[in-house]
C-alpha cells in the first residue's frame, strides 16, 4: 500500500535501489481522501489561493502578514520526510517540487500535526481532511482541493488472487465514514 503518487515512491526508491524492476509495478487505487491545511484556532486566515498556498510551501511567502493574517512567521508542520500527505501535496500543488520552508517542524505521525497546531498560532499543518475536523484546528481552505490517492501496487500483473484482495479493499475503503 503507498499513500502518495508511484512515480514519487518510485523516484525516492530508485536512489537506493536503482537496479530494482520498476516498470514492472502496477498500482490500483483503492480510495482517495482529501488533503487540509490546518491553521491555529487564533489564526484569522481562513482561506487562500492555491497560488499563494505554493507560495508558502515554496519559502517564498514566510509570514501570516503577507495573506491576511497576524505578524508571525510561518511555520509549517507535518510529519517527517516520505509521508504521503507532504507527497500529495508536493505532486499536486507543487508539481513536483519539494517543500521548501525555513524552519519546518517535523513530526513522527499524522496526528501529532494537528497537535502542534493547537499549540502554535503561527503553525500550518499539513494534513487530511478527516484528521482536521477531529481536531481543535481550523481548516485553511484552498481555492482547488488537494487529494491524495491510496493505492496497492503489485510486481508484474495481479493474480486472480491479488484481484480479489484489491476489489475487497476497495470494498470496505468504500464504506468509510470520513469520506
Amino acid at each position: 500500500m503507498i499513500s502518495g503518487p508511484l512515480e514519487t515512491e518510485i523516484d525516492g526508491l530508485k536512489q537506493a535501489n536503482p537496479g530494482l524492476p520498476y516498470d514492472q509495478l502496477h498500482s490500483f487505487e483503492i480510495s482517495n481522501t482529501r488533503m487540509a491545511f490546518a491553521v491555529n484556532q487564533d489564526n484569522p486566515v481562513r482561506e487562500i489561493t492555491s497560488d499563494k498556498m505554493r507560495a508558502i510551501l515554496l519559502g517564498e511567502i514566510t509570514d501570516w502578514n503577507q495573506v491576511g493574517g497576524h505578524d508571525l512567521k510561518i511555520r509549517v508542520v507535518q510529519v517527517r520526510e516520505g509521508g504521503g500527505v507532504q507527497a500529495s501535496i508536493e505532486g499536486a500543488l507543487l508539481g513536483g517540487k519539494a517543500v521548501t520552508v525555513p524552519n519546518p517542524i517535523r513530526v513522527q505521525i499524522s496526528s501529532q500535526v494537528v497537535k502542534v497546531v493547537e499549540q502554535l498560532p503561527e503553525a500550518l499543518g499539513l494534513s487530511q481532511l478527516s484528521i482536521v475536523k477531529n481536531s481543535n484546528t481550523a481548516e485553511l481552505n484552498l481555492d482547488h482541493p488537494i487529494e491524495q490517492h491510496l493505492n496497492l501496487v503489485t510486481l508484474g500483473d495481479p493474480s486472480p488472487e491479488m484481484l480479489k484482495v484489491i476489489n475487497a479493499a476497495r470494498v470496505i475503503a468504500s464504506t468509510r465514514l470520513d469520506r
